[in-house]
């Protein structure tokens, strides 16, 4: 496999990564951000700061619940990364 395809490979992965650490958190704070504004647009109540501490409460509870995992496939992508670079040096 030449350099570029090495590249390219590695940043396709590195951009499927990206995109399954992000999800969850992004997921979360918009659902809660729909239903906070729903319940704002039955209620007639225009509070803007009233979404931020509930998407912070549910973005919290993503990080405890599912944050070793996003670590895990960080330090997984990363020790690929470090092969290699090494193998490349050779």
């Amino acid at each position: 496999m030449d350099d570029l395809s090495l590249f390219l490979s590695l940043t396709d992965r590195m951009l499927w990564v990206t995109a399954l650490v992000a999800a969850p958190v992004l997921l979360a704070s918009m659902a809660v951000g729909l239903v906070i504004g729903l319940v704002q647009a039955a209620t007639s109540v225009s509070e803007q700061t009233l979404t931020f501490v509930p998407k912070l409460a549910a973005i919290a509870l993503v990080l405890v619940l599912l944050g070793s995992s996003m670590m895990v496939l960080v330090s997984d992508f990363m020790g690929q990364i470090f092969v290699e670079i090494a193998r490349i040096g050779d």
